[in-house]
């Protein structure tokens, strides 16, 4: 190693030291008034990782085993001095320390990874207070449960199935499916917290646009019962939240259809992004329109919770709330019954393509749609190609999408009402009628 990659290679490893002991000392501003450790210390453990990277394995050993037992001793003399404000004596700057020494260390042979490691463990230290808020008041021992069972399926489960086609029609490809199912449940967790940190008393709109990606039709039921009991809810209220998990229908299809087929995917891409651009437009004309409601005795929405279902209760968090859009977001029933769906849907779209065509793939996809349109896209689109044209896959998709409005609308009409189900039914025929443009377009 020539000079200046040498001094290059320092360098980063000074900086990693410096970005972690900034946060540190801006942490201690407000937790400990005296620190073990700041930016400086920090930016000497890292050189001195470097440095024995240099010199050799047996040095890093030492070393490590030298910087470990100083700051593990600097701990417990700080703690019996009481320069702690927290009765709970976090070792998180030591550990820290430890990181920065092994980052220094990588800095050596692998600059890039170690800015990259770094820049996450800063993020991870700088989110003391929203983690803590997590895990403190919005993580229920249920959702704990939960994201136990998303690690085990998506780090444990997947690995070991294999990666090659089996079954009839050699279309079952198990850990593609597991991929899949495990795409759908990592976005479905995202809505699932986005809408236990807001809850509802932040406003329907961002409650109804996360709480789609968990289930859009059940949240499109949960909101028009919202609509429908006492009416207590305006409609200009509600509606743009109906029309925003309809976005994160769109949204979520781009991306598990990207998992599953790229080359679908692309052109897909227009139609979805014309129908988001339509409700977008939809939600913000509503969304203008609602001050101009006549003012009613009772709160907004955005201010107070409204009225909530008679079904099965949703998690509450710390507090007592209950949150009815928020519906669990992974199950070990849940997450079988969507592999098996995927499996049978995928059988049955290949069988229609070798009976039938194109045109038995858009009967499969018209019937799958009614019940997930996820499932039923992700069927049409792995038979892209080698199958059917790229073309014939995008119109069975286009097809689900449709049979899962119809679903949703038969949702509004059940629990909404027929003014309701009315009033939707003329708000989607807009970005329908854009999605469906851009499909035809599809060569």
């Amino acid at each position: 190693m020539d000079t200046v990659t040498a001094l290059a290679h320092v360098a980063t490893a000074i900086a990693i030291g410096l970005m972690v002991g900034l946060e540190r000392e801006r942490s201690a501003r407000h937790d400990d008034p005296r620190p073990s450790a700041g930016a400086r210390t920090f930016a000497l453990i890292a050189v001195a990782g470097a440095v024995a990277a240099a010199l050799g394995g047996a040095v890093a050993v030492a070393g490590l085993v030298a910087v470990t037992v100083l700051l593990v001793v600097g701990y417990v003399v700080g703690a019996r001095a009481g320069t702690r404000g927290e009765p709970d004596l976090g070792a998180t700057t030591e550990v820290a320390g430890i990181g920065t020494y092994l980052l220094g260390a990588l800095a050596w042979t692998r600059p890039s990874w170690a800015v990259a490691v770094g820049v996450g463990v800063v993020v991870v230290l700088a989110a003391k207070r929203p983690l803590h808020h997590l895990a403190r008041h919005l993580v229920t021992d249920q959702d704990v449960v939960d994201a136990l069972r998303l690690f085990v399926v998506a780090l444990v489960v997947l690995p070991l199935l294999p990666d090659r086609p089996l079954g009839p029609y050699g279309v079952l490809n198990p850990s593609r499916i597991w991929l899949l199912v495990v795409a759908l449940t990592v976005v479905g967790w995202v809505g699932y917290l986005g809408v236990r940190a807001l809850g509802e008393r932040r406003g329907l709109l961002l409650v109804g646009f996360l709480g789609g990606f968990v289930s859009a039709s059940a949240t499109t039921l949960v909101l028009a019962h919202h609509r429908r009991e006492g009416e207590t809810t305006p409609a200009p209220a509600v509606m743009p939240a109906v029309l925003a998990a309809n976005v994160a229908t769109l949204v979520q299809l781009v991306v598990v259809v990207g998992v599953a087929a790229p080359q679908v995917a692309l052109p897909l891409l227009p139609a979805a992004g014309a129908g988001i651009l339509v409700l977008g437009i939809e939600i913000a004309w509503l969304w203008r329109r609602r001050p101009a409601e006549p003012s009613r005795a009772e709160p907004s929405p955005a201010e107070s919770s409204p009225a909530e279902p008679p079904a099965e209760p949703a998690p509450a968090d710390a507090s007592g709330d209950r949150d009815p859009v928020a519906a669990r977001p992974l199950s070990l029933r849940a997450t079988v019954s969507l592999a098996a769906i995927l499996v049978v849907l995928l059988l049955a779209t290949r069988a229609a393509a070798d009976l039938a065509g194109d045109r038995g793939v858009a009967v499969v996809a018209l019937v799958g749609g009614l019940a997930d349109a996820h499932a039923a896209a992700v069927a049409a689109a792995s038979l892209a190609g080698p199958v059917i044209p790229v073309g014939a896959a995008v119109a069975a998709i286009g097809l689900a999408l449709a049979a899962n409005t119809a679903t949703k609308l038969v949702l509004a009409l059940a629990a909404g009402g027929r003014r309701f189900a009315g009033h939707l039914a003329l708000l989607l025929a807009a970005p329908v009628t854009a999605v469906a443009a851009g499909i035809v377009a599809v060569p």
